[in-house]
């Protein structure tokens, strides 16, 4: 069996090498090359993230190859949080940089040579009595990844090997400590994926720019403050809002005519909703809810450890969440990942739409 393994210069991709090296594989190293501009340019960070992973390459013996997927990324991911943005909706490059890059180009550039491929990923997998691949959740709630996998089809999950997966951190924490891991005490990366420091706000000024509008409180109308465009707010938004006398938070966007409505208060019921509308759902394995109907499920509209239990309605191919308890920021645009009610299988996730 032929393994590549994606290594980052973290310690999840790490451990992944050694569990592999330790059952007798020995899988080629890929680190996919995306630096923190348009040009390529690499920052502090990823010259560590190479370092470490040559380190690793080292240590095992192994073969070690730079992939640059600089200009698919900025095309496809970037391009995607544009077009989101401009929509008045809120991206998730995080899914969408595991669908189109380390699992799309990759798969494409490199990876179909291979058998299997190995990422750092906190998710397992398993095989039903008709021999068909689920993505299953880890044990690990916190760092569990599911969500972040759940927009990709059955033929890579088929494919995938996740060798941390069924491991809680700690656990790969002690594992790297113990064999002595180049990257064993670096601290987990944060941020857009890829983009280092980069943030969605500075995104969207360099791409589309300021255009000032009006703050509007939705339950009284009068204006509170002024902003410098829709596309640097997203539904649900209490932090960083800048605007006296609150808390507030962001309940809608008119994006036609550039208006922010907030709504004041930590618990206002504005902020909070049980209807989650989807848009074109993508079901990893296959749609268990393929006909119209009601079904029980549990799902998530962010990344969290929590999941929250809800009912899947469908009819004429239109599909919308309601969910057993209200939940703060259902954000047009982000992804809304559908599990069974064991909190266990990843049945796929759906676009929330407007």
């Amino acid at each position: 069996m032929t393994v590549a393994a994606l290594i980052s210069g973290g310690v999840d991709s790490a451990v992944a090498v050694h569990m592999l090296c330790e059952q007798g594989l020995r899988p080629d190293l890929f680190y996919i090359k995306i630096g923190s501009g348009p040009q390529g340019e690499w920052d502090c960070t990823a010259e560590e993230d190479w370092e470490m992973s040559s380190a690793i390459a080292r240590r095992y013996g192994l073969k070690l190859e730079l992939v640059d997927l600089q200009a698919e990324y900025w095309n496809r991911v970037v391009g995607y949080v544009i077009e989101r943005l401009r929509a008045g909706l809120t991206p998730n490059s995080d899914v969408m940089c595991n669908k189109l890059i380390k699992f799309g180009c990759f798969e494409e550039r490199v990876g179909y040579q291979y058998d299997r491929i190995a990422t750092g990923h906190y998710a397992t997998t398993e095989v039903d009595e008709e021999r068909r691949m689920w993505l299953c959740t880890s044990p690990d709630a916190v760092k569990d990844q599911t969500d972040f996998l759940a927009q990709l089809d059955g033929s890579i999950i088929r494919k995938s090997l996740f060798p941390v997966g069924g491991l809680p951190k700690e656990e790969v924490r002690r594992i790297a400590e113990e064999n002595h891991l180049a990257p064993a005490h670096r601290r987990d990366s944060q941020g857009i994926c890829f983009l280092g420091k980069v943030q969605f706000s500075e995104l969207a000024r360099r791409y589309l720019g300021e255009r000032e509008g009006i703050v509007v409180e939705k339950e009284t109308g009068n204006v509170i403050g002024r902003h410098k465009g829709y596309w640097f707010y997203t539904i649900g938004q209490r932090k960083g809002l800048g605007f006296g006398g609150g808390p507030w938070y962001v309940v809608k966007k008119d994006t036609s005519r550039n208006i922010i409505y907030v709504s004041h208060g930590y618990q206002t019921l504005a902020a909070y909703s049980t209807h989650v509308p989807l848009a074109a759902p993508n079901f990893i394995t296959l749609n268990p809810f393929a006909t119209d109907g009601v079904f029980e499920l549990t799902f998530k509209i962010r990344h969290t450890p929590e999941f929250t239990h809800g009912t899947l309605h469908v009819k004429d191919g239109h599909y919308a969440i309601r969910s057993s308890n209200p939940v703060q920021g259902v954000a047009p645009g982000q992804f809304a990942t559908l599990y069974d009610i064991h909190r266990h299988r990843c049945y796929g996730s759906a676009e929330i739409a407007g």
